[in-house]
């Protein structure tokens, strides 16, 4: 089994908690904030990112803003409220889950 396949399912709960934490990123900035995080073991793809903001945004949980830098448009994102409400919920119950893996794993 991959070790990328065991993140797919909290790519979504990656992404908002960089985004609390940072306030605003980049779709680059935020592959490489999670490589270094994870040192290396999480390479969050294009492929997966992408869509997965696209998804977001289109619940209103997350926003973009368009700036130029260096001459270039660099679409940055953003948390909505109601992202914020739901980063929140979504890390207190991966925190639960995590606690419970952590029970059986050490049993």
């Amino acid at each position: 089994m991959k070790k990328n396949s065991l993140y797919k399912g909290t790519l979504q709960n990656i992404i908002l908690k960089l985004l609390a934490k940072e306030v605003k990123m980049y779709g680059y900035q935020i592959t490489q904030r999670t490589k270094e995080l994870t040192q290396g073991e999480l390479e969050m793809t294009e492929g997966a990112l992408y869509p997965l903001l696209h998804k977001l945004e289109a619940e209103d949980m997350i926003k973009s803003e368009i700036q130029k830098i260096n001459g270039r448009d660099r679409k940055y994102y953003l948390l909505t409220e109601k992202g914020k409400k739901q980063q929140a919920t979504q890390e207190e119950e991966m925190k639960n889950y995590l606690f419970n893996l952590n029970t059986i794993f050490n049993i």
